[in-house]
């Protein structure tokens, strides 16, 4: 047996993206968009500084080498 939500919700998602959307995203594509430039816009990249040393971006060429303990058994 199949629980109530595990149909419904398909098809209430169905039925928004093919009759609902193409009437709706026209409306809404304006704010998202300007709120969206907003939103990358306002948070600029800052420079790394020395407590980055590289990892930032994945490299850890210039982060100091640790070696991990082994367990002396």
């Amino acid at each position: 047996m199949v629980c109530i939500p595990c149909i419904v919700i398909p098809v209430l998602l169905w039925v928004y993206k093919r009759f609902l959307e193409p009437f709706i995203y026209p409306l809404i594509s304006p704010f998202i968009s300007r709120f969206w430039r907003s939103a990358v816009t306002e948070t600029p990249q800052k420079p790394c500084a020395d407590e980055c040393n590289g990892a930032a971006n994945g490299s850890t060429a210039h982060a100091p080498k640790t070696v991990a303990d082994k367990k002396a058994d």
